[in-house]
């Protein structure tokens, strides 16, 4: 597996510089809001998405300004999003700490959510950017519909492999696709360049969800969040979709017997994930996945190599040996 070093390599100085730029886009006179604020960037996560936006400008033009800005904006973005996703999914935990809405409750947790997103669209707006605001509406846009599709799916169970597939391209490929495409119309105007690494984020984005999905079912909670939730949930995603595909009708309605239970017991979780070992599901979506990555570096296949390549290559591949 690649390790982060070696993927940041070529930007280091660059996410160094950024840091400055997100904790001012997020200052607020407000204690109640800075405290909130503060308790979030205390436990940031691993910028990949920043990441992919400096990688994909360094690639196809000369870094600048317009380069920080976008990749503020989809940070901006990428933190309201998982603050008010947890207050969907009344997850109290996020990457081993409890979530905002934990702490403060729903009300606080969704109004600093929205508090954020304003602020990166208005720092678009600011600077003029308005070719990476387009960009960025477009992913909110996305990302609710995604979000509602697999809600109403949740609800009839009814869900198939293109289904699965059109909410994880918008709920959350279509971020990293946005990331991609506002680095790289950071440094051009050349629409055929910045639709290919659109892709490129998108297919990265459908293996890293692929992944996330993979991780739920592990037997246990190694990877800083609980696992099962998305059975808890009455969420079906590719493993248990294939896994469903390969039996009659009376192993079908007995396994969304279980998914249908409100309360699931850790045996009803158990019976659930042997049945996906046992019809091949981890391994489908794993397959799935890998044909992913090697999409999304195939859009890097007309680029002469370079350390900045070499790091794109890193960072896909990086998105599906990930252990966390």
């Amino acid at each position: 597996m690649p390790s982060k070093d070696q993927i940041i390599a070529p930007i280091r100085e660059e996410l160094i510089n950024f840091e400055p730029y997100f904790k001012k886009a997020t200052k607020s006179d407000l204690p109640l809001l800075s405290n909130v604020i503060n308790y979030i960037l205390r436990r940031k996560g691993k910028q990949m998405r920043p990441m992919l936006v400096f990688l994909t400008a360094k690639l196809n033009g000369d870094f600048n300004e317009r380069t920080f800005h976008a990749a503020l904006t989809i940070e901006l973005l990428h933190t309201a999003t998982l603050v008010h996703d947890d207050v969907v999914d009344d997850s109290y935990q996020r990457r081993g700490f409890f979530s905002v809405n934990a702490v403060w409750k729903n009300k606080i947790a969704v109004l600093v959510g929205d508090f954020i997103l304003a602020k990166g669209l208005l720092w678009s707006i600011d600077h003029k950017d308005y070719d990476i605001l387009g960009h960025i509406s477009t992913a909110v846009k996305d990302m609710s519909e995604g979000e509602i599709l697999q809600i109403e799916k949740a609800r009839k169970l009814d869900i198939t492999e293109a289904v699965y597939f059109e909410i994880i391209r918008k709920k959350t490929a279509s971020l990293l696709a946005t990331s991609a495409a506002v680095g790289t119309c950071s440094v051009t105007t050349d629409i055929e360049v910045v639709e290919r690494m659109r892709l490129l984020g998108e297919y990265a984005g459908m293996a890293f969800q692929i992944k996330d999905d993979l991780f739920d079912y592990q037997k246990s909670n190694v990877i800083g969040k609980p696992t099962g939730n998305d059975l808890r949930e009455k969420k079906i995603t590719l493993p248990l979709i294939h896994a469903l595909n390969q039996v009659g009708s009376s192993d079908k309605s007995r396994i969304l017997k279980i998914v249908r239970k409100r309360t699931k017991s850790t045996s009803d979780l158990r019976e659930v994930r042997d049945f996906v070992e046992r019809q091949g599901g981890f391994t489908y979506a794993e397959k799935v996945m890998h044909e992913y990555v090697e999409k999304a570096i195939g859009q890097l296949a007309d680029y002469p190599e370079s350390e900045v390549k070499t790091a794109l290559v890193g960072y896909v591949n990086y998105i599906s040996s990930r252990v966390s």
